[in-house]
């Protein structure tokens, strides 16, 4: 991540992907709105999580990006909307019930100890031979997990063994700067 977001400028994305989800889901296509503000033309990996009640409802994102932050965001809003595939597309009478949630994400930095994962900062993306998996900073924190459980989920989320990470594994950590409507 280039810069902090200031508030405007998170607020402008969250409105930004709530009209981009809206738009798709109602018609179909994706409605570029460009943007000239610096930190939402910086090119920056994101998430974009969607709830409905709280619950997850679709989630994804990208750990680098060509375009700028606003075009991201976009992308992304529409794939977790209707292509994570944990769940089917969302349909239009669930439009009402949903929150959504940006994660601009830092540049991923592969260690070499657990020791330097910090749980609630930190989120964790893991490869090991053809497996890899990413679960945001925000995670950990919301289901009240120490580091191995943190791994361990991690892993699982991969596709692994729970203990992968113990060796043969390539761990990294990235922090976000995380916000969503209320």
């Amino acid at each position: 991540m280039q810069t902090k977001l200031t508030r405007k400028e998170q607020q402008q994305l969250l409105t930004l992907a709530r009209k981009t989800i809206v738009n798709y889901v109602k018609h179909g296509q994706l409605e570029e709105i460009p943007f000239q503000d610096e930190g939402l033309t910086c090119k920056s990996g994101c998430f974009v999580t969607i709830k409905t009640h709280g619950n997850l409802r679709g989630c994804i994102g990208c750990f680098t990006a060509e375009k700028p932050l606003w075009q991201t965001v976009q992308e992304f809003a529409i794939a977790a909307a209707s292509r994570d595939p944990r769940f089917y597309p969302l349909h239009q009478d669930e439009l009402d019930d949903i929150t959504i949630e940006i994660s601009v994400l830092s540049s991923l930095k592969k260690i070499e100890s657990i020791d330097e994962i910090q749980v609630g900062t930190h989120g964790l993306y893991i490869e090991k031979n053809m497996y890899r998996g990413v679960l945001l900073p925000q995670v950990a924190t919301e289901y009240g997990w120490d580091r191995t459980t943190f791994l361990t989920q991690t892993c699982l989320k991969a596709g692994l063994e729970s203990d992968a990470w113990i060796s043969g594994a390539d761990l990294y950590i990235f922090s976000a700067q995380i916000f969503g409507e209320k």
